[in-house]
């Protein structure tokens, strides 16, 4: 039998050493073509573009996200795609005071209250049911006027904002001579805080506007990640 192989091995090399040339040259097209033929989509990556198609549908159509605002109250609002933070500025003249600016930089949500535990009453864990979880954003407030500059750090809930920390700053935000934990200021001095913010409309109804802006944020961004690997799954 092995035998038998051989000699069949070797009548197929003769055969081929007196192949004509345009046989060998069909040959050499042939294999030279099927060398640079793209490799197949398997079929793991075309579930994968199906399911993204899928979720891109859902997200586009029926929830879709809105176009961000550009403002709030006196506030501009600056957003850029990608980045996981807004920034917003405000101008505003006081008799005597002059020019000021203020400038609130928040994060993406970056937290969440603590669950009502199991023991607690009946109705507050149904009152947090009903509510839904807590979300919790970062605020970072600089009201400069001159070459002063106030800082305030803040946590931001979905129907409240709190004052945590309360910074002196030189001028272009650097820091001064540190800062104050509010909870340990006196009451007089905590009120006046307060009232000093929402003067400038930094408030609870700021921290319900960036709530919802960034709730929106997210879905834009996560619909823009998955167009992008969409695209390079049609690529491969």
């Amino acid at each position: 039998m092995a035998c038998a192989i051989l000699r069949r091995a070797r009548s197929i090399t003769a055969a081929g050493a007196h192949a004509t040339p345009r046989l060998a040259a069909a040959f050499a097209s042939t294999s030279s073509s099927s060398s640079v033929v793209a490799p197949l989509r398997s079929p793991l990556d075309d579930r994968l573009l199906r399911l993204l198609r899928s979720e891109i549908t859902y997200l586009a159509e029926r929830r879709p996200p809105y176009p961000l605002p550009s403002s709030f109250k006196s506030f501009a609002v600056e957003d850029r795609p990608g980045e996981q933070w807004v920034r917003l500025r405000a101008t505003r003249t006081s008799a005597g005071a002059g020019a000021e600016e203020v400038k609130v930089e928040a994060t993406m949500f970056d937290g969440a209250a603590e669950p009502v535990p199991d023991d607690a009453p009946l109705f507050r864990r149904v009152e947090s049911l009903e509510r839904g979880p807590r979300l919790h954003l970062s605020l970072i407030v600089e009201v400069t006027r001159g070459d002063r500059v106030l800082g305030f750090i803040c946590s931001a809930w979905p129907d409240d904002l709190a004052v945590r920390h309360v910074l002196t700053l030189r001028a272009g935000g650097s820091a001064g001579r540190g800062g104050r934990d509010f909870e340990k200021l006196g009451a007089e001095e905590r009120e006046a805080v307060t009232k000093f913010l929402k003067e400038r409309e930094v408030d609870d109804e700021l921290a319900g506007f960036l709530h919802d802006y960034m709730a929106n944020k997210e879905k834009m961004e996560l619909l823009r990640w998955l167009k992008t690997i969409e695209s390079f799954l049609i690529k491969v």
